[in-house]
């Protein structure tokens, strides 16, 4: 029941990209094809402040560091199927992210039952990529913004509350950065940027909140 109260926490995220393709067909015959086929898992620690609006009202201030990786797998959908291994019909690209994060939240409580109190969680994001730029297929913009909405439950202990949650993050941003100064002496890889109209983040967090 304090005003303002403090904690931190400790998790995973599961990264992903919704990626857009245009389908463009190269000068010489090619037609690659941008997805993030699996999700890898990665690991969450935040520090947090929680002021106390109302008797089931919360802000909540969380700033952290998420770290993970996403792996982006292209296809050349006019390449030789039977040469899965040729890097004219299939590639990849592993992108690792560290991310600082600055979520805050609303947190909507229900009546507490016992020692139980389940709640809703809706917001905003900002994250910002610390990871380090390579000349790959791909390059991705550093900053983006998201839209949060998240699940969990307070469980009151003895001297302190736990409180497990999921959240769902989607990014607003466009983040495709097609400003490739550094792939002026190979050309061949612009193809991958030059066939993506978009790019945004989506993200999982399964985070654990000690209070």
């Amino acid at each position: 029941m304090k005003k303002i109260h403090f904690g931190f926490s400790v998790g995973m995220n599961f990264q992903n990209l919704a990626i857009t393709n245009n389908a463009m067909t190269t000068d010489d015959g090619e037609q690659w094809f941008a997805e993030v086929p699996a999700h890898s898992p990665g690991f969450s620690v935040n520090v947090m402040g929680d002021y106390r609006l109302g008797k089931h009202l919360n802000l909540r201030l969380s700033p952290g560091m998420y770290f993970g990786n996403k792996v982006v797998h292209f296809i050349n959908a006019l390449g030789d199927a039977n040469n899965v291994e040729s890097s004219h019909y299939k590639q990849r690209q592993n992108i690792k992210s560290t991310y600082i994060v600055v979520p805050l939240d609303l947190k909507v409580s229900a009546l507490r039952y016992h020692n139980l109190r389940p709640y809703f969680t809706g917001g905003a994001m900002f994250v910002y990529d610390l990871g380090k730029e390579h000349s790959e297929q791909l390059r991705l913009n550093r900053a983006d913004y998201m839209l949060t909405v998240g699940l969990g439950c307070d469980f009151y202990l003895p001297f302190f509350k736990l409180c497990p949650e999921i959240k769902f993050c989607f990014g607003l941003k466009n983040i495709i950065n097609r400003n490739r100064t550094d792939l002026t002496e190979d050309p061949y890889m612009l193809r991958f940027t030059e066939s993506i109209d978009k790019i945004t983040n989506n993200m999982v967090v399964i985070n654990f909140f000690f209070e």
